[in-house]
């Protein structure tokens, strides 16, 4: 004979208190996860989608480096002026004779690419922030179908990220 009382479902009656410290510590690593990747995305996505003010124009990629590409400035938007230089970081789809659409970060000459392109670029760490915290939903707190949009949504970013560029 059993020395635990089980419920109907088959699990011992004692384990609820258990059971909510597994979904509160899981919801609390899936919140975190999403937040840094949030966070992580922020950082260029705030200067790419808000261009108001900012300077706008773009790059003629003359040489790349191992992790930055750099070249003239051309403005497009009133104010900015021309520079003799401007330093592309992150080298993904970025070629020497290229020309690019920017947006200069305040106060510096680092430039970050702009548009759609520019946009699903940003958000990049949020995609695989949602891929990464959709196998925590799934396996830690055992809902499924919210694990699966998640999955789907960060693979849906990373892709179109992928085809932008």
């Amino acid at each position: 004979m059993p020395s635990a009382v089980r419920s109907s479902r088959g699990v011992p009656r004692g384990s609820s208190a258990l059971r909510f410290g597994r979904f509160a510590a899981m919801g609390a690593v899936a919140s975190l996860i999403l937040i840094a990747g949030v966070w992580a995305s922020w950082g260029t996505a705030q200067h790419v989608m808000l261009t108001k003010g900012r300077e706008r124009g773009t790059v003629e990629v003359v040489r790349c480096a191992e992790d930055a590409c750099e070249g003239p400035f051309r403005p497009l938007s009133p104010g900015s002026q021309p520079r003799a230089r401007v330093v592309l970081d992150d080298t993904v789809a970025v070629e020497k004779g290229g020309t690019y659409t920017v947006v200069l970060k305040p106060g510096g000459a680092e430039a970050l690419r702009s548009g759609p392109a520019g946009v699903l670029y940003a958000w990049v760490p949020l995609g695989g922030a949602l891929l990464l915290a959709s196998v925590v939903v799934a396996g830690g707190l055992l809902r499924m179908r919210p694990a699966w949009v998640m999955a789907l949504a960060g693979a849906g970013l990373l892709t179109a990220a992928f085809v932008a560029l």
